[in-house]
């Protein structure tokens, strides 16, 4: 006759092999694409089971794709980014199926996005407290988004430039330009200096010779008649 202990143990046997059935096959199929049937198959258990176990497709899904917390991103600036071209080697080796899952999920399934976005608004906070040029939480969002796309255009893309390339080596291209976003930017700054140059000379041209001075871009009011000013 068989003891409680060895029905719970059999019990959590057969959760176990849902669970990593489940792992591989949101991985490969993405949520939408996923089916209880196909995850039951491959744990070699029927699909009532899994429902009775479960319940629902998207309550295996939230277990089956639990992430361990990604520690937080806390220090000097130039450590944090020092901390992001370190994480490179794990955002192009192999991953663990609960994360590939999550991310081929995540461009489809609205909760699997919402799970995502939070963890990565979270180092965007994170690492915008140790920006201290303006627009910090854009420039660290950009960071942010920028070794999302390494992620992406290797795990799900395969691009075929970044197969064969060493972690070291895009952490040494890519870290002028995290760096770059960290720091003020002269080039802005200069930018915004040409404009109001340009604005002060129109200006005073104007003054000078009672004409309208037309700035790159600009349209004229065309009433309806005659030619239109873009014609011109």
């Amino acid at each position: 006759m068989d003891t409680p202990t060895s029905r719970a143990e059999r019990r959590r046997r057969s959760e176990e092999r849902i669970l990593a059935a489940a792992r591989t096959v949101f991985a490969e199929r993405g949520f939408e694409r996923a089916t209880i049937r196909a995850i039951a198959s491959m744990a070699g258990v029927d699909p009532a089971l899994v429902m009775q176990y479960f319940g629902s497709k998207q309550e295996l899904f939230d277990q089956a794709v639990r992430i361990p917390a990604i520690p937080p991103l806390d220090g000097a600036l130039d450590e944090l980014v020092e901390e992001l071209l370190a994480r490179i080697g794990m955002k192009i080796g192999p991953i663990p199926q609960a994360s590939l899952a999550m991310m081929r999920s995540m461009l489809t399934h609205p909760e699997a996005a919402a799970g995502v976005r939070a963890r990565l608004d979270e180092q965007v906070e994170q690492l915008g407290r140790a920006i201290s040029a303006q627009d910090p939480e854009l420039r660290a969002a950009l960071m942010i988004s920028t070794m999302l796309g390494v992620t992406i255009a290797h795990q799900l893309l395969d691009l075929t430039a970044l197969r064969e390339v060493s972690p070291a080596r895009i952490a040494a291209i890519a870290r002028p330009a995290l760096m770059a976003l960290t720091h003020p930017d002269a080039s802005l700054d200069n930018t915004n200096s040409g404009a109001k140059r340009d604005a002060n000379a129109g200006a005073a041209s104007e003054a000078s010779t009672g004409a309208p001075v037309r700035t790159p871009g600009a349209t004229d009011h065309w009433d309806g008649h005659g030619e239109h000013p873009t014609d011109l």
